[in-house]
């Protein structure tokens, strides 16, 4: 299955991976077009894209330091990404004494639509359903949730718990009805399909491109992101043998390795010919 990269998207992931500098200095309109354009964007879209994202407060427009009009990340959106980084780059072992985080809410019925926007945010952050309006995840994700909750203004609808699993059903039972694994599995062996072949040709090749680079490092990172939010990131008891989990992992940390500052060398190359 061929992936799908929104132009909002990509941008959120070309901030996360290039846009963090230490003083948050704005990345200029006309560096946005270039760079989403190297990713098949057209300008129309990048425009579109960033005014959506900052209508959702997620950046901010200032002028660059030579006074061209660009944007930097909220605090909302630096508290997001560095919460995601723990997730992308810092995946700890899971282990079954790490516990569970239970999130047991309640919405009005005059308030229903925030009922579908937490049970969509609370999927998205990779909990499962344990039971009608009870979601489980592993009990490492607390701090992200508790940020996510309050951010979306939600956390007046939820009580966060956390605790083990005493019975009756063995845990590895009770996993495989909390998420669908099957298809958890199956976004791996996607995200192995269409990134092993890149690392492949980048292990292969002689002469590199940052362009080359930066174009399929942001790609994987993209699809990367987007996996590690679905797969809750369950112990590996818990999982059925022969888990494509692992392999992905791997694949998405060569090409960290490999690609991530090649890549910045044409991120910065127009800051540097100036």
């Amino acid at each position: 299955m061929a992936e799908q990269h929104t132009p909002r998207s990509l941008i959120f992931t070309l901030y996360g991976a290039y846009g963090r500098a230490p003083d948050n200095a704005p990345l200029p309109v006309a560096e946005l077009i270039r760079l989403l354009g190297a990713l098949g964007v057209d300008a129309p879209s990048v425009r579109s894209s960033v005014s959506r994202l900052k209508r959702r407060g997620l950046l901010v427009p200032e002028r660059t330091a030579e006074g061209a009009a660009g944007y930097a990340l909220s605090a909302e959106a630096r508290q997001v990404l560095d919460d995601g980084d723990r997730r992308i780059y810092a995946r700890p072992s899971p282990r079954l004494s790490d516990g569970w985080l239970l999130a047991v809410f309640s919405v009005p019925e005059a308030e229903r639509h925030k009922r579908h926007l937490l049970r969509s945010r609370l999927g998205r952050l990779g909990f499962g359903t344990a039971a009608p309006g009870v979601w489980i995840a592993p009990g490492r994700l607390h701090e992200e949730t508790g940020h996510t909750l309050r951010r979306l203004q939600l956390d007046p609808y939820v009580d966060l718990f956390s605790g083990r699993h005493l019975g009756f059903e063995p845990t590895a039972g009770a996993a495989a009805r909390w998420w669908d694994l099957a298809t958890i599995a199956g976004q791996h062996q996607d995200f192995l399909d269409a990134h092993a072949p890149v690392l492949r040709a980048w292990e292969e090749r002689g002469v590199v491109s940052p362009e080359d680079a930066y174009r399929d490092y942001l790609l994987a990172l993209g699809a990367w992101r987007r996996l590690v939010y679905t797969d809750p990131g369950l112990p590996g008891e818990l999982l059925p043998t022969d888990w494509p989990g692992e392999r992905s992992a791997e694949v998405f940390a060569q090409l960290h390795r490999r690609l991530r500052d090649l890549g910045a060398a044409f991120v910065t190359r127009q800051a540097a010919a100036e």
